[in-house]
């Protein structure tokens, strides 16, 4: 059953940088943005998250943090944060508790060739954990609102 606006965010396991797993709730108490994506190192998640790290003043401005989430190893995401100089989270979904349990796997991937990936998603949680926004991508190709984002971030402050 998919998270909608207005649900308590599941409190999944993933993995962190340092291959240690934290529960989602260990991240409740300031406004959340929670970005899943496809892959990292792949074109279109590459500006994605670059965009967030470059929007991060204003997160900061509203006390919010930013959580990416793929399924990707934990040693590709850190690779991929190195690379990129992402200045927020990324934490693996390596066994695909956080996509199931948000409703956001995606079967046709790559034409079918790589299912199970994120589908490009957002969900912006308040300081309880609550739903306050939700965006899917139509594509995969296509990045969310930035402008959008960031209103959903303040109204949930």
């Amino acid at each position: 059953m998919a998270v909608e606006v207005g649900d308590r965010a599941p409190n999944v396991r993933l993995i962190n940088a340092d291959r240690k797993p934290v529960g989602l709730a260990d991240f409740f108490g300031k406004p959340t943005v929670l970005a899943f994506f496809p892959g990292a190192f792949t074109g279109v998640c590459t500006r994605e998250m670059c965009a967030l790290r470059d929007g991060m003043a204003a997160f900061n401005a509203l006390d919010a943090q930013i959580i990416g989430i793929s399924v990707d190893s934990p040693f590709a995401q850190k690779g991929f944060a190195d690379a990129n100089g992402l200045n927020f989270t990324l934490l693996s979904d390596y066994n695909r508790e956080a996509v199931r349990a948000f409703d956001v796997q995606d079967p046709n991937f790559a034409g079918g060739t790589l299912p199970g990936v994120a589908m490009r998603s957002v969900f912006v949680l308040d300081a309880t954990g609550v739903v306050r926004y939700k965006w899917v991508a139509p594509t995969q190709a296509t990045e969310p609102d930035y402008a959008a984002l960031e209103a959903a971030v303040r109204a949930a402050t």
